[in-house]
């Protein structure tokens, strides 16, 4: 699997608000530092703003953009992680310069990628037509009005269309970023960079984006250990009742705490964990189809080939074949 390129679009090199510089330093921290002892050569990044030449900062931070918008079109992935909040506040218009090069960059075959508000970018460009979509809750109303024909999502995390992603706000975006290295370079390359980002593994795209508050909650603290309990414990029969009781909880409040804060049940959480680490041994190690199944706590090969065909798409073989020689075999602990 390759990296390759990624142009990531600041809107403005001047006066840019903190909650900007958030998302954009996400994106840079996830794609534009090197990682060698992980995948070589790592994502190569961009900058691409409105113009060249660096000026100075009025009220907020200024940066220094080497790329224009033309360069879009070259980039394997473009990603788009906010718009000017003058967009919001004020009603001015999306730089026309950027919207045509977002369309130029997808009629070039390039994964057009937003994080929070940057969906009104890649929503001006047409881009976003036809398609489901999300955008930090905030913001998705004004998101769906301006734009009637994008089908808007303000559940979820983020979204997988194929060629085109979107993501809520803030730390989905980190989520939404780190899907798009285990897209590239595996569940393997993305978790260990996870760890070093001291961020969670993976959240799955349909996790919520806030806990219903009319929900009884626990504090999160409550349920992590046994989550963590359950991810390094994989290989065992877990049922909804042993971790309910590993957690002190009756099962049917142990489902509506995991519900409320996963955003999906404790059956497909832990399923969920369970193919997430039969990638990663698919990834980093040799061991027969049967055996990561075990591992893995899906049971038989058959199980493991019918669930990657349901929620990866590909079988286990082919999908290990595609990482093959990407990254360090490790043996597993038995």
């Amino acid at each position: 699997m390759s990296a390759g390129s990624v142009a990531l679009v600041v809107t403005e090199e001047t006066d840019m608000h903190p909650w900007d510089l958030y998302e954009l330093g996400i994106a840079y921290a996830v794609f534009g530092r090197p990682q060698p002892d992980l995948a070589d050569p790592w994502y190569d990044l961009w900058l691409c703003g409105p113009r060249t030449a660096e000026t100075g900062p009025a009220r907020g931070f200024s940066l220094r953009c080497d790329h224009d918008f033309d360069a879009l079109a070259r980039a394997d992935t473009v990603i788009v992680p906010s718009v000017p909040e003058a967009v919001f506040t004020e009603g001015m218009p999306i730089d026309p310069d950027l919207i045509r090069g977002l369309r130029r960059a997808a009629e070039s075959g390039a994964r057009m990628v937003s994080l929070c508000m940057g969906a009104f970018a890649l929503a001006e460009a047409g881009l976003l037509d036809g398609r489901r979509a999300t955008a930090h809750w905030m913001h998705t109303e004004d998101l769906a009005r301006r734009f009637p024909k994008v089908e808007i999502d303000d559940s979820v995390l983020y979204i997988d269309d194929g060629d085109v992603l979107t993501s809520a706000g803030m730390t989905a975006g980190l989520d939404l970023c780190l899907h798009l290295v285990r897209q590239d370079l595996g569940a393997h390359v993305a978790n260990a960079l996870a760890r070093r980002m001291v961020v969670p593994t993976h959240r799955a795209g349909g996790q919520a984006q806030f806990i219903d508050l009319s929900v009884p909650v626990t504090d999160d603290e409550s349920l992590a250990p046994v989550l963590q309990w359950a991810t390094e414990h994989l290989h065992l029969p877990l049922s909804v009742n042993d971790l309910a009781r590993r957690a002190g909880m009756s099962p049917r409040t142990f489902f509506r705490q995991v519900q409320s804060v996963t955003g999906t049940t404790p059956l497909q959480w832990l399923l969920n964990q369970r193919l997430a680490h039969a990638q990663s041994l698919l990834e980093s190690t040799q061991l027969p189809i049967e055996q990561v199944s075990q591992h893995s706590g899906l049971g038989t090969a058959a199980n493991l080939r019918r669930h990657f065909a349901l929620h990866v798409g590909v079988t286990p073989t082919d999908y290990r074949r595609a990482f093959e020689g990407g990254v360090k075999r490790e043996p597993v602990q038995t």
